[in-house]
């Protein structure tokens, strides 16, 4: 039976595309003297290439603006500051975070979270998300000192609720750092749907946030079923 249920956090919980974009947008309004000379439009397209949906951390994105656009006057740690500081208050939920978080938690199930990246910063998004205290347990990789693909991050998150991988299910939306990896340690996966990835490997998949019970309702069902034979 489903005991636990562990979350990714960009991509999954957060809708980090909308909540970037809102950034940048707010960014160049608020730094324009710097800006005036690039198209906002160009500004706002070159600096999500160069995010690499979150991969690449945003000192080597202001050093590459800086260097393509000729941006005077200003530097990339200053640049970068403002991002650390700011971009909480862009932060944008799935549709159905707060019904689906307070569903499972109403349900007895104990929820998890395990998110690649510096670990303020995360924090800071969680709590300005408002679901911290729906979580028993909150891994980022930077405090941890291990990250995602690493098993042993997964590892820990069940020891941490005294489970086996069978008794949680984790959901995610990169193929290889969420859904590969946590199905390679033995936990159920569920694969939140991106444009900008396929995904072959998961146990299931969703678009929103609202599946999710009904998904784990076909994995208890299925231990039910195998459990009879």
């Amino acid at each position: 039976m489903i005991k636990a249920v562990i979350f990714d956090l960009d991509g999954t919980l957060l809708d980090r595309d909308a909540s970037l974009a809102s950034f940048i947008e707010d960014q160049y309004t608020r730094l324009a003297a710097y800006f005036q000379h690039i198209p906002k439009v160009q500004f706002i397209k070159r600096f999500i290439e160069l995010d690499a949906k979150g991969y690449v951390w945003k000192d080597q994105v202001y050093q590459q603006l800086i260097e393509e656009f000729s941006i005077k006057e200003i530097d990339w740690p200053s640049l970068l500051e403002d991002y650390v500081k700011n971009f909480s208050s862009h932060c944008i939920p799935f549709p159905n975070l707060d019904n689906m978080l307070n569903q499972l938690a109403t349900n007895s199930l104990r929820l998890g979270m395990i998110t690649n990246g510096k670990g303020q910063f995360q924090m800071d998004n969680i709590l300005a998300l408002g679901i911290k205290d729906y979580f028993d347990e909150i891994l980022i990789s930077e405090w941890e000192e291990m990250a995602k693909p690493n098993p042993a991050i997964f590892q820990k998150a069940l020891a941490g609720f005294g489970l086996s991988p069978a008794e949680a299910v984790y959901i995610g939306d990169h193929p290889k750092n969420d859904i590969q990896a946590a199905g390679a340690v033995g936990m159920n996966t569920l694969w939140k749907k991106d444009r900008h990835w396929n995904c072959l490997n998961a146990d299931g998949e969703i678009e929103d946030l609202s599946e999710i019970t009904e998904w784990i309702e076909r994995f208890n069902s299925k231990t039910a079923e195998s459990a009879l034979k």
